[in-house]
Formats: C-alpha cells, sequence, structure tokens
C-alpha cells in the first residue's frame, strides 16, 4: 500500500473488498481510460519494452482487434522453467485458427491485449468462470477476428505448486471443456481436447 501510495500522481489503485479475482480485473477494465487494454496478475511480470510492442502494433494497424505475444514460464525465483511449454504455445501461435484455439488454449493471457472499444460488443469477464474466464474471454474475442500474433517475448508466467493454476489444475481443465463446448466444440476434436486434458493433468502433477 506504501508502494502504491508513493506513485499516487502516476496511476489509479482501489483497494477494497470484492467478489474475487474476476470481479476485479472487471473493475479495473471498467475505468481503464486507454485505447488498449489488458491485465497482469500480481505473480507475473512483463518484459522491458512490451508495452511499446503493443503500442507500435496497434497505432500502425487500425483494424487490428487483439493481439498476443510469446511467454516464459518462470518460478519463484525468476528461473525460467518449463521451456518446452513456452516451446509448444508458441509453435501452436504461428499455425493460428479459431478451430485450432476451441480444441487448445494456448494463447498466454498476460500478452494478450485488446481495444477499449470492443468491450461495449462483447462485455467482461464472465464471473461465474472463477480459473479459465480468460480462454472465454479470448473465444468470445476470436469471433470478431483473428488475433496478431507477436513473435517476441512480452511476458513471465509465474508457476508454482500453490499458486492458483498450479494448486487448481484438475478443475481449470474441467471448466477450460465447458468454455470450448460453450463455444461450440463437439464431436472428434472434443473427444481429443478431454484426452489431451487428461494428459495436461498429468503433466502439472510434476513440479
Amino acid at each position: 500500500m506504501d508502494i502504491l501510495r508513493s506513485y499516487q500522481d502516476q496511476l489509479q489503485w482501489i483497494s477494497e473488498r470484492d467478489q474475487g479475482q474476476v470481479a476485479a480485473i472487471n473493475e479495473g477494465l471498467r475505468v481503464a481510460t486507454g485505447d488498449v487494454v489488458g491485465w497482469l496478475n500480481s505473480d507475473d511480470v512483463l518484459m522491458p519494452g512490451a508495452l511499446e510492442q503493443v503500442a507500435s502494433r496497434f497505432n500502425e494497424d487500425a483494424s487490428l482487434i487483439w493481439l498476443h505475444g510469446d511467454c516464459r514460464v518462470i518460478d519463484s525465483d525468476d528461473l525460467e522453467i518449463r521451456r518446452w511449454i513456452s516451446t509448444y504455445k508458441r509453435f501452436q501461435a504461428k499455425r493460428y485458427s479459431r478451430p485450432r484455439l476451441l480444441a487448445n488454449n494456448f494463447i498466454s493471457q498476460m500478452t494478450v491485449f485488446w481495444r477499449h472499444d470492443v468491450m461495449e460488443s462483447i462485455g467482461y469477464l464472465d464471473e461465474s468462470l472463477p480459473l479459465a474466464f480468460d480462454y472465454d474471454y479470448w473465444l468470445r474475442l476470436s469471433r470478431l477476428g483473428e488475433p496478431a500474433y507477436v513473435p517476441q517475448i512480452l511476458a513471465a508466467f509465474r508457476w508454482y505448486s500453490t499458486s492458483k493454476s498450479g494448486a487448481n489444475v484438475s478443475l481449470q481443465c474441467r471448466e477450460d471443456l465447458e468454455i470450448a463446448t460453450r463455444h461450440g466444440l463437439a464431436g472428434t476434436p472434443l473427444l481429443i481436447k478431454k484426452l489431451e486434458n487428461q494428459l495436461r493433468k498429468f503433466i502439472y502433477s510434476f513440479n
């Protein structure tokens, strides 16, 4: 709180009781005044120059609705881990399609930015989804258009066993599946996703 107060003239911040993480992010999005928005969770970090890259891409292309980039996975000591996950997501991002996104959420939340005005048409984050709410939002954004992919490391995601993501992998996979089904995934692709989620739970059981 003291650190926030020291930047009082440079940023707007709110500290109050709320209904949880998703409600808090929505509150931030509602008071945001920028033309382009996104959010960063407290454990994660943006890379130096990331916001300049984002601003540049939106300024260069007036038709661009949303974008995302590459992301590192780091541990509680800032050391890079699970590089194979980053490599896999990069492989998928270079081959983006909406059906591919429906089958597999390969977009790293902390690298995603979108134009503020699109929230007038698709709304805010779904507060009934405590774990995979970001995936639901990417699928809603994807109905408006394809994202630009920035092939540079824009952010780092911090993973450890007691983090929200680390401690709730099974529940997150279940919610992920429900969201994909809600957005139209069915048949063989749905079966494949179920199998991949089982594999994902097994992989993430190892620290």
